[in-house]
């Protein structure tokens, strides 16, 4: 599409906010679409957009936020009159945040302008927004009712990459979402303020919808219909595997029980059953277990606890750094586990492996230094050190904490 496309005609005017609306003008609905050389699809977008608050007596505006297009997708913008934000910073999430941050309506629809959403459903999501929620989450997936028309979304997106996240969605974060990917939606700029986004990519919507439940949010989900991309000169910037790994990632940080917490809990359980059965030396179903069961145990045990202090670092820094709400089962710990008492365990657990590593010594000393009996005193021996090392990680770990809560 050329420069020349900028000069399609529009619909009449009549209650859409131009660029050149007085900018102190009551607007209500923001429309926002990110773009990177939408050229193709851009103006189809916009009109569909005007057309809808036009025809529903909406007062609003649209939004390019363009994140340095290298096509005629600003003069097609500036041709239909929509307000055009330039983004320097590069990403999907930084073009909508810079297109969210520049909105004067106190509804903001964002979704984009590629054609694949339809922006005549924006009525739908205004509505609901007038109704009192804050986040109007669009559902393309037949579980929220939603249609995906031939050839709009890919099959491993459809059959199991967004019902996969959207699940981890609700199970983990109690999302009240079917489609977390869906980038059509609406919600309160001043509800938007309240997250404080840090992501820049693509995972900006799923961090929304994670955001939003944690801060018990009000969501509606509404059936939209996804079409076929429109663009022709360029594929889709959506990478399927980078970007579910992405996303994998992120729902791994909001969620340090899932990452570190569980795993750890996992893995101490092993190695205190494998203690069980190989202290005693005892014997299953013809499989003796001995002082090298010991060894794997011990390997578990302090992964483990490593794991379940990444955990309490992990959730104590997001919390900080306000990623994460604050979370009254952790603070009952810090009241119940306090800097002196945590050094204390520290203390007795370093002392205690010290003891078995001296008589596992002393062992050694009673046969003049010579040969032992290792499967005896390598029970002294390996549990004596992991306790050592629990110690010090325990000290280590509570110094810590102490000064990524103390922190400001």
């Amino acid at each position: 599409m050329t420069v020349a496309n900028a000069s399609i005609p529009m619909i009449e005017q009549k209650t859409t906010v131009t660029a050149e609306t007085d900018e102190h003008s009551q607007v209500e609905v923001s429309v926002v679409m990110p773009c990177l050389n939408e050229a193709d699809t851009l103006a189809t977008c916009i009109r569909k957009a005007q057309k809808a608050m036009d025809e529903h007596g909406i007062l609003g505006e649209v939004i390019v936020a363009d994140n340095g297009s290298t096509d005629a997708s600003v003069e097609i913008a500036f041709g239909m009159r929509a307000r055009v934000i330039h983004v320097d910073a590069k990403g999907y999430g930084n073009a909508l945040a810079g297109g969210i941050a520049a909105a004067r309506g106190k509804f903001v629809i964002m979704g984009d302008a590629d054609d694949s959403y339809d922006f005549l459903e924006i009525p739908k999501f205004v509505e609901k927004l007038r109704d009192g929620f804050d986040l109007v989450q669009g559902c393309r997936l037949t579980r929220g009712g939603g249609k995906v028309m031939p050839g709009a979304m890919p099959f491993l997106h459809r059959h199991w990459g967004n019902p996969m996240f959207s699940a981890m969605a609700r199970h983990w974060f109690h999302a009240p979402v079917s489609d977390v990917f869906c980038g059509l939606r609406g919600f309160t700029k001043t509800f938007y303020e309240t997250l404080e986004h840090h992501s820049s990519g693509m995972e900006f919507a799923t961090e929304m919808i994670i955001r939003a439940s944690l801060k018990n949010a009000k969501i509606v989900e509404i059936p939209i219909t996804l079409h076929p991309d429109g663009r022709k000169t360029h594929p889709p910037h959506l990478k399927t595997f980078r970007d579910g790994l992405r996303t994998l990632r992120f729902y791994l940080i909001y969620s340090p029980r899932w990452l570190f917490l569980l795993p750890g809990v996992l893995m101490i359980s092993l190695g205190v059953l494998g203690y069980a059965i190989a202290l005693p030396g005892m014997s299953v179903a013809g499989v003796t277990f001995d002082a090298h069961t010991l060894l794997f145990a011990s390997l578990f045990i302090l992964c483990g606890y490593k794991s379940i202090a990444f955990a309490l670092f992990t959730k104590t820094f997001a919390i900080k750094e306000h990623l994460l709400p604050s979370d009254p089962q952790l603070e009952l710990l810090f009241n119940v586990m306090t800097f002196q008492r945590s050094l204390a365990g520290g203390v007795a657990a370093l002392a205690f492996g010290v003891f078995l590593l001296l008589g596992a010594i002393s062992q050694w000393s009673a046969v003049g230094f010579g040969h032992l009996d290792y499967s005896h005193t390598m029970r002294w021996v390996v549990p004596g050190a992991m306790c050592t090392a629990l110690g010090v990680e325990t000290i280590l770990a509570t110094f810590f904490l102490h000064i990524l809560r103390s922190a400001r």
